[in-house]
């Protein structure tokens, strides 16, 4: 939902009731993951998308019909094979959507949730979606603080709790509770949605290449952040708009950086008394990814440095090294593709092979390590 909230946003400030359409539950292969959002607003606008297309007509006319209705929905779309113009997804997954009418009076902390969500500040949205209590409610939940109510005090305790300990992972996903928030029952059905603080791509060398991997990473959801020693190279006028750009030692930057098991490292600068010591800081530290940029010798020869800088054969082995997928990768455009492909494939388990050549579900199930939920 990260991506539409601009929408929504303007919609929710202008008082214009509109319907919004979440992702709460999938099987099978699914094309969209649970958080995917698409609403409706004024003069039938539509923003986001729920299935890729597949049922998206009649998530449209739920959302309609929601708000003229005022109540919230809960449907479940499958495949079809018996009528070709059935309403069905064609990927043989199945998704459940909530779809829930949004307004001022029914969501009081919508506006702060989305503007906690532009500033990058952790929010988990609660909703209900099933059960006695009362369809849609939400419960926004913050590190320090609540909106919004689940119907019951002991309901809104118990899930506030659970919404913390989710948003500190940037996990999302059912819970299930009793009436009045008890954890051995399981009549109300719970949706956390958490909007974790986007993770870090953190590219080294500023170059041609880097402004590439730049645009790719801000394109897939990352924080991205561009460092290099040489002020001449490293300026904001040569990348894109939103990437940071700053001059360093990268070795001294990456020190002073915190980094966790979402972060992305690239190591662009293709010189050795940059690679090293930046590498050996590198792959002692949480990332969900470690790349090199070079060729076959230069990888050799970096690793014997590394080896002699004490680093072990197991933290050797993080290092995606030459850097990205044997696409044929030629351009700068190209090679930035190679590395994201290589990223997306180790963050969901991929191995890279043409799906042509492959047999069973097309979808992995998440490994984490990617951008943050919504």
């Amino acid at each position: 939902m990260r991506e539409i909230l601009p929408a929504l946003s303007r919609w929710y400030a202008d008082g214009a009731p509109f319907g919004l359409a979440t992702v709460v539950g999938v099987s099978g292969s699914a094309p969209r993951d649970p958080g995917a959002a698409l609403a409706v607003g004024p003069g039938d606008v539509v923003v986001g998308s729920v299935s890729g297309g597949c049922v998206e007509g009649a998530v449209f006319e739920l959302a309609r019909e929601v708000v003229a209705r005022g109540e919230a929905r809960l449907e479940t779309f499958g495949y079809s094979d018996d009528d070709a113009f059935a309403v069905g997804l064609t990927c043989g997954g199945e998704i459940t959507v909530l779809v829930r009418p949004v307004t001022r009076e029914r969501d009081p902390g919508f506006g702060a949730v989305a503007r906690s969500v532009a500033e990058g500040r952790p929010v988990t949205v609660a909703t209900v979606t099933g059960g006695p209590a009362p369809r849609g409610a939400a419960l926004a939940v913050w590190p320090d603080a609540v909106a919004g109510s689940l119907g019951t005090p002991g309901l809104d305790v118990a899930v506030t709790a659970d919404a913390r300990g989710e948003l500190a992972l940037g996990a999302t996903g059912v819970r299930r509770y009793g009436p009045r928030g008890e954890r051995r029952e399981d009549s109300v059905v719970v949706f956390l949605h958490s909007f974790a603080p986007p993770p870090r791509m953190l590219v080294f060398g500023a170059i041609d290449y880097a402004a590439a991997v730049a645009r790719l990473g801000a394109f897939l959801g990352y924080r991205v952040t561009v460092c290099d020693a040489r002020a001449v190279f490293a300026t904001p006028e040569r990348f894109p708009a939103g990437v940071e750009v700053v001059v360093d030692w990268p070795h001294r930057y990456l020190r002073g950086t915190d980094t966790d098991e979402r972060t992305v490292i690239c190591v662009l600068t293709h010189e050795p008394k940059f690679d090293v010591p930046l590498l050996e800081e590198a792959l002692r530290r949480p990332a969900a990814y470690v790349g090199a940029m070079g060729s076959r010798r230069t990888h050799d020869d970096r690793t014997a440095r590394l080896v002699e800088a004490g680093l072990t054969p197991a933290a050797l082995a993080r290092l995606r090294s030459p850097v990205g997928l044997d696409l044929g990768a030629r351009t700068p455009e190209e090679v930035a593709v190679s590395v994201a492909a290589e990223i997306i494939a180790l963050r969901w388990g991929g191995t890279g092979t043409p799906l042509t050549a492959t047999g069973g579900t097309i979808h992995h199930l998440e490994r984490g390590g990617g951008p943050g939920a919504g």
